[in-house]
This record gives C-alpha cells, sequence and structure tokens, in this order.
C-alpha cells in the first residue's frame, strides 16, 4: 500500500519516536538482542519463554512414548488400543483450537487492554471450555462402542471399550489443560503450562512404576485400563493444579491475597473471545475431521497397519515436533503483544463491535503513515522462530528418514512388520511434515 500523502510529517516522527521508546533504539530487523536479553532467562523474554514452553511440551511427549512401551509389555496386540486417546484427544483438539487459539488477538493485547480485562477474557475462557469438555467427555463416554468400531480394530474392539470409556473423560482435562495454558502463556506466564506438564508426568511415570511395570508392587497382574485409570487421574490432577495455581498468582495483591473474584466472566467477553476463536474452530473443525477420516481408512485395512500409524502419530507429534510446538506457542505470544501494541500506536480504540471493522489490518494503517519499523516488529517472533525450527527439524527429519524411523518403531510396537510400515510412512510424507513445522 503506497504511503498516503495526506498524513503529516509530524505524524511519521510521532511513529518513529514510539518505535525508538518500544526498542529503546533505531530499529533493525536482523538485531536478535530483543530476543537473548540481559535477563534472558525470565519468562517474560523470547529466550525464557522458549525455555519453559520446551520443558512444558517435552514431557507429555516423552509420557506419549513410555505409554507405548508400558502397554507393549501388558499386552502387544493392545498397543493400536492406547492410540484412542490420541484419537480422543483429536476430536477435543476441535474445542481447544477455537476460542483458546484467540488469547493471541485478545489476551496478549497488553497494549489496548487493563491487566484486569486480559484476566477477565482467561477467566470466561476457562470457564467455557470447561464446559465444553465435561459435554464432550459424556457423549465420548456414551458412544464407547460405536467409537471402537471406527478407530480400533476388529480383534480387540470388545477390549477396548471399557479402555474408551475411561480416556473420554480426558477431554474435560485436555479443555482445562489448554485453556490454562493459553491464557497463561498470553500472560506471560509459562511458568503454569510448565507446572502442569511436570505434574502430569511425574506422577504418571511414578504410578506406572508402581502399578503397571514389569516391577510393580503387589500380586496383582496389571491391564491397560489401569493405565487408563492411571493417567486419566493424573491428567485431572494435573489441570486442577495448574488451574489454582494461577488464580492464586492472579489474586495476590500487594497487601496479601484477594480470593474474590475481580475479573468475572461474563457474555460480553466471551463475545469478545468468540469473534477470532470462531474462525479457528471452523478450521479446526474440518481439517481433523478429514483426518479422523483417513484414521479410520486406515485402521480398516488391517491391525498391522492400525498400529503402525500409532506409532507414526507418536513419532511425528512425540519428541519430534517439541520444538516446532514450543516455537509456536512462543512466537505466538509475542507476535501477540506486539499487534497489541500495534493497535494502540495507530490510535484506534478496538473492541468487540469494532474489532473485525475498519482497522483489521492495522499494520497497512501503519504502513501508510512511514512506521515499516513498527510493522516488521510484528512478524519477527514468527521469522525468527520458523528459521529455528527449520535449522532443528530438517536435519531430524532426514535422520529419521535415512536411519532412525525403523528402530525406534520397533522399540515402540515389538513388531518388524509395523516398524516397516511406519518407516514407509514416514518416507512418504515427512516432507509434509517438514511444511507442517512452518
Amino acid at each position: 500500500m503506497a504511503p498516503n500523502p495526506d498524513i503529516s510529517a509530524t505524524e511519521e516522527q510521532v511513529c518513529d519516536r514510539t518505535w525508538e521508546g518500544h526498542v529503546g533504539g533505531p530499529p533493525n530487523f536482523f538485531d536478535l538482542k530483543w530476543a537473548v536479553s540481559e535477563r534472558w532467562w525470565h519468562r517474560s523474554s523470547y529466550a525464557g519463554t522458549l525455555l519453559f514452553n520446551t520443558g512444558a511440551f517435552i514431557l507429555p511427549a516423552l509420557y506419549s512414548t513410555l505409554v507405548k512401551l508400558w502397554v507393549a509389555n501388558i499386552d502387544s496386540s493392545l498397543v493400536v488400543t492406547t492410540d484412542v486417546y490420541t484419537y480422543i484427544g483429536t476430536i477435543t483438539e476441535v474445542l481447544n483450537e477455537g476460542l483458546p487459539r484467540a488469547v493471541w488477538v485478545t489476551i496478549a493485547d497488553k497494549g489496548t487492554q487493563s491487566l484486569e480485562s486480559r484476566l477477565g477474557l482467561a477467566h470466561t475462557l476457562i470457564l467455557f471450555q470447561t464446559t465444553l469438555g465435561m459435554i464432550m467427555s459424556i457423549i465420548i463416554a456414551s458412544a464407547a462402542k460405536a467409537f471402537s468400531a471406527t478407530f480400533v480394530p476388529h480383534n480387540v474392539q470388545i477390549a477396548s471399550i471399557t479402555y474408551i470409556r475411561i480416556s473420554a473423560f480426558s477431554a474435560l482435562s485436555s479443555a482445562i489443560e489448554v485453556a490454562v495454558s493459553n491464557a497463561t502463556r498470553a500472560l506471560d506466564k509459562p511458568d503454569v503450562p510448565l507446572v502442569i506438564s511436570s505434574i502430569k508426568v511425574l506422577m504418571n511415570i511414578l504410578l506406572d512404576l508402581l502399578i503397571i511395570s514389569k516391577f510393580h508392587v503387589g500380586g496383582w497382574t496389571a491391564n491397560i485400563n489401569m493405565q487408563a485409570g492411571i493417567r486419566l487421574s493424573c491428567d485431572i490432577l494435573a489441570a486442577v493444579s495448574g488451574l489454582l495455581y494461577f488464580f492464586t498468582a492472579t489474586q495476590i495483591k500487594g497487601n496479601g491475597y484477594s480470593w474474590h473474584f475481580r475479573n468475572m466472566s461474563s457474555l460480553r467477553k466471551f463475545l469478545v473471545l468468540l469473534r477470532p476463536g470462531f474462525i479457528t474452530f471452523l478450521e479446526s473443525a474440518i481439517r481433523n475431521a478429514l483426518y479422523l477420516w483417513l484414521v479410520a481408512g486406515i485402521v480398516a485395512l488391517s491391525e498391522d497397519y492400525a498400529t503402525a500409524w500409532g506409532v507414526f502419530t507418536t513419532i511425528r507429534w512425540g519428541l519430534v515436533m517439541v520444538p516446532v510446538q514450543a516455537l509456536e506457542a512462543t512466537s505466538l505470544t509475542f507476535v501477540g503483544h506486539s499487534w497489541g501494541e500495534l493497535k494502540h500506536l495507530s490510535g484506534q480504540r478496538w473492541s468487540s463491535t469494532n474489532l473485525y471493522g475498519k482497522w483489521l489490518i492495522p499494520s497497512v494503517y501503519m504502513l501508510s503513515i512511514g512506521c515499516h519499523s513498527f510493522s516488521k516488529v510484528v512478524i519477527r517472533p514468527a521469522i525468527l522462530s520458523a528459521a529455528v525450527a527449520l535449522a532443528v527439524e530438517i536435519p531430524l527429519y532426514m535422520f529419521l528418514s535415512i536411519f532412525g524411523c525403523e528402530p525406534f518403531a520397533f522399540f515402540l510396537s515389538k513388531s518388524e512388520a509395523v516398524s516397516k510400515i511406519a518407516e514407509r510412512m514416514w518416507q512418504t510424507i515427512d516432507w509434509y511434515v517438514c511444511k507442517h513445522s512452518l
């Protein structure tokens, strides 16, 4: 868009002064001082946030890998049943990618919203997602037989029904966890998701070792339903612990504790989240419906193919994608902050009624008055995250395609046929996974 000749030179000077006040000097797009500052380990800096997010994502990824090993030791034919947890998570993802993804343009907006307003949006998000998660859990538990018939191979369908009914309520814990995690990341509190992941994984590993491992205490015979019960209990405990930690941290005043909710949920705040959240909800619903249709087709092929797909997704969405997930969450946080400051700099008073009106893209307005440099700061975290993701993921994908996928798949499944199918899957779509990393 060409510069607007009607804009005065005074406005350009104001914009430049605002920029210099924001970053403390002349603009330099390739300067990384903003990312690695003197207090780089602090949770409000890019590097510190990335460290917190990496820890929060790597722990669940590690446990999802260990689950395959626990169940393979119990009964290798039931390894495919554990993928039910993933498919329930895929359905829940439709909810978790709706309003929770709206936080980056609402709760993360420090430029035009007060802290109390942002906390009110966070409380509204958590309440709404908890309600939807409970409804989704009840629906999945009620439809356990139909779910088993669609996503579990025929020979283990009966044995999987109880597992599905137990795991169904992971939709509730997931909805709470994602709502709290996204809201707190947008509020520059990435330690909350790390606390949730730490409690969940450490408790899971400890109880699995004590109850279902080869070295478990007691004389009982471990079964897959025990694993499902342990996992659900730990998921709910971690989600509730994170919720209490968040409420406690945000209700502290200078003169002590204030346990009353200063920022109650409201319909108006829900509508603020709904406008951007509806778009991401619709996209996620379409994408995940196509994914589940693909999974149902793979499950119908054979048990080996169903197990191989589960192993493949464990590799793909496990440790391999941890850097991508951490970088995505970090870049979204800082892009959201810069977006809010850009809106504030444009002189607009953004609200739920005009958020998608005349100034839908305030960066266009900023460019029109000469604020090219400030516009760049909005995309700078995303560019840095994409560059780091490519530098880490491309060598990793090449290594897995050539050497590592089959041994890792065999380690998880204890089946040579499954490991070969998983290797072929990886070699077929590894570059698609690389594209997804961006």
